[in-house]
């Protein structure tokens, strides 16, 4: 058990009286200040369970994924809590606000999130300045995104561009296609705009990995809303243009399991407990199309421990948490890493 462990159900009642974006900003904000204060030593206490993955080597299977850090502003801070590896962004070339708020809801019954956020994020410029003074040695991935005013028949301009920028100091990259926040963002795991993305990508990467002498894994992540058909041809192709590996999965724009919630009608990824089923489903049905040929990183729904390993279970060779880490704290980083070791 960390130090904050016992005073975290404190801080969530008082973060969950504010709007949940204020109380997002708030608790990244306090969790900075104790790290810079020197005082990272109570935010957690990190699981050495090493393994490789990716050819990378992993302090332990539990990290942290996208969305959370967008800006990568709070590397240090997170890094801190406990996590084998942290994931930050998505950025895109050009700073964007997101969507009009109000943009994101609690559903506490339901231990999930409602968000339609839309890549809000400061550009590539800003995301590489607080990347590079990061003081963070552990394995980093930085996810990349389009811009919501790039045409989608442009779109693979805007992945190219964060490609370049982001690749010298990524452990690992992640291709994000899809967040349901972005319109028409989806539409590129269609096999057609599919193709021509990864291809582009690859051929991209080879040249990047030529000029920096270092090969960075490049990653897809796929949503849980995905067919049967939809799911054999992005396994198809992901081994075709010889990607490295799969994030399953996003959130859900599905609303069976919160149907009759005041928020259910809200347009928005849900995250959390209602996610569990769908994702694990997707990375299960991802892994048998793969053949077990591309490692698989399983995110979605993980609030306890047994869910990270039913997620290992289903195929994965790592596990992310977000939604899950708000509800339990850095408890739940421990709980998952010493359940995976």
């Amino acid at each position: 058990m960390n130090f904050l462990s016992p005073f975290y159900p404190l801080a969530r009642a008082a973060l969950f009286k504010l709007d949940p974006e204020t109380a997002h900003d708030v608790a990244l904000h306090s969790l900075k200040k104790l790290e810079k204060a020197h005082l990272a030593g109570l935010l957690g206490s990190r699981v050495i369970a090493p393994r490789e993955v990716f050819g990378l080597k992993f302090d332990n299977a539990v990290g942290l994924a996208a969305g959370l850090d967008k800006n990568g502003a709070y590397i240090d801070a997170m890094a801190a809590l406990g996590f084998g590896f942290i994931e930050v962004g998505t950025v895109t070339p050009r700073a964007q606000p997101g969507n009009p708020k109000p943009r994101m809801f609690r559903l506490p019954e339901h231990e999930a999130l409602i968000n339609r956020l839309g890549f809000n994020n400061g550009g590539l410029d800003a995301f590489l300045a607080n990347v590079q003074s990061a003081k963070y040695k552990g394995v980093l991935g930085l996810n990349i995104g389009k811009n919501f005013d790039t045409p989608l028949e442009n779109a693979v301009d805007d992945y190219v561009t964060c490609l370049r920028g982001v690749y010298p100091h990524a452990s690992y990259v992640t291709v994000n296609i899809s967040s349901p926040n972005t319109k028409g963002l989806r539409d590129l795991q269609a096999a057609e705009q599919l193709e021509k993305l990864l291809s582009t990508l690859q051929i991209e990467k080879t040249k990047l990995a030529k000029k920096h002498k270092k090969q960075v894994p490049m990653l897809l992540k796929i949503a849980p809303d995905l067919d049967g058909a939809a799911i054999k041809d992005i396994a198809g192709l992901l081994l075709q243009y010889k990607f490295d590996g799969v994030i399953a999965t996003n959130t859900t724009i599905g609303r069976d399991a919160i149907r009759g919630h005041r928020h259910a009608n809200e347009a928005g990824g849900l995250s959390g407990k209602p996610v569990f089923s769908p994702s694990t489903e997707i990375l299960r049905q991802m892994n048998k199309a793969l053949k077990s040929n591309l490692p698989i990183i399983g995110v979605g729904g993980v609030m306890r421990a047994d869910d990270a390993k039913q997620k290992i279970n289903a195929g994965a060779s790592l596990v992310q948490i977000y939604t899950g880490f708000i509800y339990h704290g850095p408890q739940l980083i421990r709980d998952c890493a010493l359940a995976l070791k």
